[in-house]
């Protein structure tokens, strides 16, 4: 990310504001279905009946007066169903009408004798009395039922109704405008995290070489999938095939010349705030991760299987379930409102007084961490909401620089499977033999073992005894930064008792993202107030900064989704699982390929992108052979967890070191440090979770 990464007002109010229309427009969307779902229930407490009341009724069309007179008279059963026997319609004579100087028709014939003889009735004349005041006593009904309609519906209800259905129609709005809504977003967010360097690689751009080497393949990459995009849209606008909505594909290819008009920027014109010089090889090193997915697919589908637009098929698979990945959108959103408030430093307030080891301090911090990273959905988007926060109060007290950035790093990797995170509701929603509340449960034993090994593995490798401030010292302090944190527990209880209480929505894996928008908010605005009494900034800064960060961070990572779909298109299309026999000799065997496979794709793919990818491959041959399909699912979160923590890519590093700031080279290691030590970084949390993968994978399979 280059220095001036930050945009200016201008093209932070062009990305900015389309990005925050399109996240209000969904959490308007959930928040209305909310709403109205409790007003329907209210409406039906308040006004039994009142889906009736809903809209003006229909007048019944019928005259009880005019019935048994001419064309109203109604017709019995028998006739009806003679009339069914023999195809006439209401009205036609049953009979052609005889010609003046025909001879009538004599009465009784065969006809007439067979048909008596098979209803046992005689001939009538018209429909009987009965039936007649049947259909008379039908037909007052109506009319009663409509008057009572009528009166029911007072203005109380007019108006009741009118609310109804404008949150009915922000509703449907919403529903019918998600794809494009998600489409616009990565578009929008993904050109401006180009304009400003802001995409995910290995290594930051630091000289002229770098930019220009990076610069060159992006304008290569992005301009292959913009005609790609435009390829698919040839083929469907001119298939004549009716609905879907064509035109996205113009819109993706529309945000990906964009990027590569801002690459062609970088090539023509690199920044001048960049050291001259640089390697080739070095330079390749800060080339995006999505680039290389495109890359891997467009040489793919372009040099071997010669379909244009398969890269854009595969993106289009992601707005499939566009809704989840919108709620990406909303808990990026959540987590920089997050690091625009005070609360991570306040919590802070009330451990520092216990003077912890730094080993107990990252203890805490890790396990504490868990709860909002299950609810930021994504161990990523915790580490760039909290992961300076976290680093910095680890290094005041006292940590070393190797354990502050792997504690960091691992910050948002044990709440992964706890309730509610988005990610386990994606694995539930692409596969039917598992639900939420089974992938929950078990999560709530991983989380468990993790924390245990990571208590065990921080013990082990302590460089000084643990120690903690008396009670009597630390009892004090820690009160009073406690009553820092109670405004924000007043304000938090008070939206989850409007939510819950007022429109019956729980935070859980449906409501959560909306939920803690409104809550960080809310809490935002708190600080503002406070701060502009006392002449210090107000609300609106922060949440300007938080909102064009925001756009920044979406643009990298569901860039990197989207084009981690089309890679495993690539894999699908490749036939790779073919190569895998049908029968691996059954579960232990499996089990131990499949664990090594999904610690690769972690490695290199984003967990989003990784589960569809699991779901359309991998999750078949487990079934095939034996292995249970929530004993799967645990590892495959586990693995991934493994994979973000391992280089080469190690996605939760690089999000570390880009919040953090610190270049590959560690400072701060001591002079004779063991190779430990010198990687702890990497190796403290390898090896928690490599263990923990263990575990989950095979002892199950072993004591069955």
């Amino acid at each position: 990310m280059h220095d001036d990464a930050r945009p200016g007002p201008w093209r932070a109010a062009l990305s900015t504001i389309p990005a925050l229309l399109v996240l209000l427009l969904a959490v308007a969307q959930g928040t209305s279905e909310l709403v109205q779902a409790r007003m329907l229930a209210l409406g039906e407490d308040t006004w039994p009946g009142y889906a009736e009341l809903r809209k003006d009724p229909q007048p019944p069309d019928c005259d009880p007066d005019a019935i048994g007179a001419g064309s109203e008279a109604p017709k019995t059963e028998d006739d009806a169903l003679l009339d069914d026997l023999f195809g006439e319609e209401d009205g036609a004579p049953s009979e052609p009408e005889a010609a003046p100087d025909a001879p009538a028709p004599s009465e009784g014939g065969d006809d007439d004798d067979l048909l008596d003889g098979l209803f046992g009735d005689e001939p009538e004349a018209g429909p009987s009395a009965a039936a007649i005041e049947a259909a008379k006593d039908k037909c007052r009904t109506a009319h009663a039922d409509y008057a009572a309609l009528i009166t029911r519906i007072t203005p109380t209800v007019r108006v009741y109704r009118q609310v109804d259905h404008f949150l009915s129609a922000i509703t449907n709005i919403g529903r019918s405008s998600a794809r494009p809504s998600l489409v616009f977003l990565i578009a929008i967010c993904a050109a401006t995290a180009s304009a400003v360097g802001a995409h995910i690689s290995l290594r930051p751009v630091r000289t002229t070489r770098d930019a220009q080497v990076s610069g060159a393949l992006q304008l290569l990459v992005n301009t292959i999938v913009a005609l790609s995009c435009i390829a698919h849209w040839r083929i469907v606008s001119t298939s004549g095939v009716e609905g879907g909505e064509p035109w996205l594909a113009l819109v993706w290819a529309t945000g990906f010349l964009a990027m590569a008009g801002f690459a062609l920027r970088d090539v023509w014109r690199p920044p001048a705030d960049l050291e001259e010089g640089g390697t080739f090889g070095g330079a390749l090193l800060t080339v995006p991760l999505y680039v290389s997915m495109a890359l891997i697919s467009a040489v793919w589908f372009l040099g071997i299987e010669w379909h244009p637009s398969g890269i854009a098929i595969y993106l289009d698979k992601l707005t499939e379930h566009s809704a989840l990945y919108l709620q990406v959108g909303m808990f990026v959103w959540a987590g920089m409102l997050l690091k625009q408030t005070r609360l991570a430093q306040a919590v802070f307030d009330v451990l520092r007084p216990w003077s912890m080891s730094p080993e107990m301090m990252a203890a805490v911090v890790v396990l504490a961490a868990a709860i909002p990273t299950a609810y930021s959905g994504a161990s990523g988007i915790f580490v760039i909401a909290a992961g300076a926060t976290i680093y910095e109060e680890l290094r005041r007290a006292g940590a070393r620089n190797q354990l502050a950035l792997a504690s960091t790093a691992m910050s948002g990797s044990m709440g992964v499977v706890l309730n509610p995170c988005l990610l386990v509701v994606i694995v539930a929603s692409l596969n039917r033999q598992v639900t939420t509340t089974m992938l929950f449960g078990a999560g709530y034993q991983v989380f468990l073992l993790t924390a245990v090994l990571f208590l065990i593995v921080l013990f082990l490798t302590r460089r000084a005894p643990l120690h903690i401030a008396p009670w009597s010292e630390a009892i004090a302090p820690t009160q009073q930064a406690l009553m820092g944190l109670m405004p924000y527990a007043l304000l938090m209880v008070a939206v989850l008792g409007v939510f819950g209480l007022g429109l019956n929505a729980w935070l859980d894996e449906h409501s959560a993202a909306r939920i803690l928008l409104v809550v960080l908010l809310a809490f935002l605005l708190w600080e503002g107030g406070r701060r502009s009494k006392q002449g210090g900034e107000s609300t609106y800064p922060r949440l300007r900064d938080a909102t064009t960060e925001t756009t920044l961070h979406i643009g990298a990572l569901l860039a990197l989704m989207g084009l981690s779909v089309a890679f495993g298109g690539v894999i699908e299309r490749a036939h790779v699982m073919d190569m895998v026999p049908e029968h691996l000799g059954g579960p232990l065997p499996t089990m131990a390929l499949l664990t090594v496979m999904l610690v690769l794709i972690g490695m290199v793919m984003d967990p989003y992108g990784a589960v569809i990818l699991v779901s359309a491959t991998l999750a078949h041959v487990a079934d095939r052979n034996g292995v249970d399909a929530l004993h799967f699912w645990m590892v495959v979160l586990v693995a991934f967890e493994l994979g973000y923590l391992t280089p080469p890519v190690a996605l939760n590093h690089l999000l570390t070191r880009a919040v953090v700031g610190q270049d590959a080279d560690d400072p701060d290691v001591p002079e004779g440090a063991g190779f430990w030590y010198r990687h702890e970084r990497l190796l403290l949390p390898v090896t928690v979770m490599a263990t923990a993968l263990v575990l989950v994978a095979f002892v199950p399979l072993l004591m069955a």
